[in-house]
């Protein structure tokens, strides 16, 4: 078997992993793991530095875990004592991106879990392993959790998510956590349980696999240019353990060489093999003698990947770079962008996305090669919450007049993180429109994160609704309608309005909203005028008020008894149904609509549990189209709608009245109720609860020429 990793002309007992290259002892604890053999530790934690090479080493042990990938490697030339027993692939939730939540219930549906709570997952995979359904979990990239990352959503895998799966007695655990939290996460379990594999401690050392990485990126054979010190075997190997014995095997050890080695064979001008002051001991003294290399002074090279080292998210849209360097660096940038893209090569990756709603000048995004170098960046930046403050000012300049609606994914969906870690964020929270056109995921979790004493009331309204809105994966039209309802609950009508003008195809508008304790079995009705107004028949008084009726709790302010000597018996509530005011009228003299008027009404609905659908009748039997969908997060217990298309329904909490859109233009308009508003076109039924995609063993494309750290 021929390695990328093995210098050639050298023989060894046993090849060393294609993939990784080395990282025997840490392999061989792994495979113990996993071969769960007596005294073997039931959970693993793996750690390090960014950079040292967990993701490299996790990602190589999973190959051999892999039933169907390990078919391709000659495990007979490997280690014994490296190579796991061919057992089913564990469970690989990548929690990139995500909270403990959401990784929980990864692992849920994986398993196909009936849990309803995310604390009835751990006792249920509990008594899946004592059924002898053998549950193995496998958590990488933990330091990467988390929609924003301000949030320290990592801490949170970790106590709620990691730690309590840790004590589960039947359970094994392998995990990639950050070093700061891997001792709080084996606290507590008995001794023996648990090992801590940390990648820059000297147990672990792995000085000859640093050297034969360096050495395969230096290689010809697997895609460097032809060089001098690269052509010749002895010159390449000499320069290669040169490179690892700078770098250390410590901390970042595996991306101070990466990188090390990028930077030299892109600029390989003016490089000296012999000079032993252009080889790096760290990833920022790459960032340094690349500079330098390259005539320029490294603050300008640092000033450049700041904006990138500051970013949310899988990137930076290109045309957003020079603004957000200038903004940082407070001087323009124009000038050093024209000519530092050959600069800033060796640390950046591009990332194209396709898909027809991605408009031109959002296709291309950079990153940075490892989030490493982002920490040796952030590093060298005096005041990191100044830099991302500039950052959210001119994200916010980007936003063509204000409008949210046609801002860019990237300023709409991650200036809530900028200004989080800029300790601006309470600020932001004032414009509907940024709620209802951010993504709601990221928006959440950055609003969450934020002290409760530090929200006005409608960043506390938006929290409130925030998780229907993630639950449900609305779109942002039904967003906007659903804050809008949210405002005008919460006695902020001025908010609502603004949703209405600057969204005007809200599919509904909400008329009132009454906070009502046990509100129940609501209904329309009309109120017929009162004898006196019988004589004035083409008075506007005289025709009859349409009303909402609601069945109360006896003692609600305003309702009437049914039964005035029954304390138990419920009550009658009655309001105008445009405008919610409280009318003190019979309830018997109330009309309520026959079965026939609301059969041959141009609009009907339905009802679940937790949403109503409102659908325009066709002229025949099966033409029904949906208009629109109200989802609560609580429990609906009553609902009812108007022949004028004035939706009523009531949950535990409260009343509420909206008008649904469009309107039809036959309807009846019973007295005081509000004009038609546009027609708006028909917003599509709730979406379902989102289920987490599969849980699955990473797909390895095969071992790569030029490892990463």
């Amino acid at each position: 078997m021929t390695s990328p990793t093995q210098a050639p002309g050298q023989t060894k007992a046993h090849e060393p992993h294609p993939y990784i290259g080395g990282r025997n002892a840490a392999l061989r604890a792994l495979t113990a793991w996993r071969r769960e053999r007596p005294g073997a530790p039931r959970v693993v934690i793996l750690t390090g530095s960014p950079g040292t090479g967990c993701s490299r080493l996790l990602t190589g042990f999973l190959m051999l875990c892999d039933p169907e990938y390990r078919k391709g490697l000659e495990l007979d030339a490997l280690d014994p004592a490296t190579v796991p027993p061919d057992l089913p692939a564990p469970a690989v939730p990548s929690v990139a991106g995500l909270t403990a939540a959401q990784t929980l219930w990864l692992l849920a549906d994986h398993y196909g879990l009936s849990a309803t709570r995310t604390a009835d997952i751990f006792p249920e995979l509990g008594q899946l392993a004592s059924s002898g359904r053998p549950v193995t979990i496998v958590v990488p990239d933990v330091d990467r959790a988390g929609p924003v990352r301000g949030t320290g959503e990592p801490a949170h895998v970790v106590r709620d998510a990691l730690k309590p799966l840790a004590a589960v007695d039947s359970l094994r655990l392998l995990a990639d956590v950050p070093r700061e939290l891997a001792v709080e996460l084996v606290e507590g379990l008995p001794s023996g349980v648990a090992q801590i594999i940390d990648l820059d401690a000297p147990e672990w050392a792995d000085p000859e696999g640093l050297v034969l990485q360096a050495e395969a990126l230096l290689d010809p054979q697997f895609g460097a240019p032809e060089l001098p010190f690269t052509t010749e075997p002895d010159v390449r190997r000499a320069l290669a353990e040169a490179i690892a014995r700078h770098a250390g095997d410590g901390a970042g050890s595996r991306l101070t060489v990466h990188l090390a080695v990028r930077s030299i064979l892109m600029h390989p001008e003016g490089f000296d093999p012999a000079d032993a002051n252009q080889l790096p001991g760290s990833v920022g003294e790459v960032i340094d003698l690349h500079a330098q290399r390259r005539g320029t002074h490294p603050r300008t090279l640092r000033q450049i990947l700041a904006p990138l080292a500051l970013a949310e998210g899988d990137g930076l849209p290109v045309h957003l770079l020079t603004p957000l360097a200038s903004a940082i660096a407070e001087r323009d940038m124009s000038e050093d962008m024209a000519r530092g893209m050959p600069l800033v090569a060796p640390f950046i990756r591009p990332v194209e996305r396709a898909g027809d709603g991605i408009p031109e000048e959002e296709r291309t995004l950079l990153g940075l090669q490892h989030p490493g170098v982002g920490e040796a960046v952030r590093a060298g930046i005096r005041d990191v919450p100044g830099a991302q403050a500039r950052i959210a000012m001119e994200l916010l300049e980007a936003v063509p007049h204000q409008d949210w609606a046609k801002a860019g994914a990237y300023v709409r969906d991650h200036i809530a993180g900028h200004t989080l870690e800029a300790g601006l964020l309470p600020r932001l929270l004032t414009d509907p429109g940024l709620f209802a056109h951010a993504d709601p995921v990221r928006l959440r979790a950055a609003v969450e994160s934020v002290p409760p004493e530090q929200l006005d009331a409608p960043a506390r309204t938006y929290l409130r609704t925030a998780p229907l809105l993630t639950r449900t994966q609305a779109p942002a039209v039904l967003r906007a309608a659903l804050l809008e309802t949210a405002f005008v609950e919460d006695g902020l009508p001025e908010y609502a309005a603004v949703l209405r003008r600057i969204v005007p195809e809200l599919p509904w508008h909400t008329l009132w909203s009454v906070r009502v304790a046990g509100a129940d079995a609501v209904t329309v009705g009309k109120l017929p005028p009162a004898a006196s107004d019988s004589a004035a028949s083409d008075s506007p008084a005289s025709a009859p008020l349409a009303v909402a009726v609601s069945t109360v709790p006896q003692g609600t302010p305003g309702s009437s008894p049914l039964k005035a000597d029954d304390p138990r018996a419920p009550a009658v509530l009655v309001q105008d149904l445009a405008t919610g005011s409280v009318i003190d009228a019979d309830p018997t003299r109330i009309l309520r609509p026959s079965d026939d008027e609301r059969a041959t009404g141009p609009l009907g609905f339905s009802r679940g549990a937790d949403y109503v659908r409102v659908w325009r009748r066709g002229e025949q039997k099966g033409d029904e189209k949906i208009v629109t969908a109200l989802i609560s997060a609580t429990p609906f217990t009553g609902t009812d709608l108007s022949a004028d298309g004035i939706l009523l329904v009531a949950t535990e909490s409260g009343v509420k009245a909206l008008r649904i859109r469009p309107a039809q233009p036959h309807a009846t308009t019973a007295r005081r109720s509000v004009p038609d508003p546009r027609a708006a076109q028909p917003e599509p039924a709730q979406a379902p609860e989102p289920k987490p995609e599969a849980v699955q063993a990473p797909q390895a494309t095969g071992p790569e020429a030029h490892p990463t750290a």
